[in-house]
């Protein structure tokens, strides 16, 4: 339960609000519900894995990007993590001030900023994200391998779907 309501009382609530409109409620089952379970996941590891470390969701998507595609311009980093610039440039400053990241101009175009991550930051990634995938186990844990794949399948196609929209 998110708020004061539990999922099936709010499924219920929209139901009835909804009777008499020409509306698709498998639709809106379906958005509402990605919704509450990225909701629901981020949550989950803003209060265990990310806690342990002072990390919070954005933070750790900053350093994910980075570890992943350094040397990353920011522009890029905010792209990638979907976030504004505005708030990707507080997160790369509280992340640099802890020594896990460093910021330089490009040597091909000075308006240019790239990040990469400090040999600290990547000893950090290369601890945490173990810790961080045994949490993505555990909330996957209900389904098969095979449900696995169909549910990153039929994200993997929404993403895709909206990002061209």
């Amino acid at each position: 339960m998110a708020g004061a309501h539990t999922l099936a009382e709010t499924e219920r609530q929209v139901s009835e609000k909804l009777d008499g409109l020409t509306v698709d409620l498998r639709a809106t089952a379906v958005a509402s519900n990605l919704f509450r379970a990225a909701t629901a996941v981020r949550n989950h590891f803003e209060r265990t894995v990310l806690a342990k470390q002072d990390l919070s969701w954005t933070a750790f998507v900053v350093l994910w990007v980075v570890w992943i595609w350094e040397p990353i311009e920011t522009r890029a980093i905010a792209d990638e993590g979907g976030f504004s610039k505005a708030t990707l440039t507080g997160v790369l400053t509280t992340l640099e001030g802890r020594g896990l990241l460093l910021r330089r101009k490009s040597d091909t175009d000075g308006r240019l900023v790239l990040v990469d991550l400090t040999p600290a930051g990547r000893k950090l990634m290369k601890k945490l994200f173990p810790a961080f995938n045994a949490g993505e186990v555990a909330i996957s844990s209900m389904f098969t391998a095979e449900q696995k794949d169909m549910l990153a399948d039929m994200l993997r196609s929404m993403t895709t779907f909206t990002e061209g929209k």
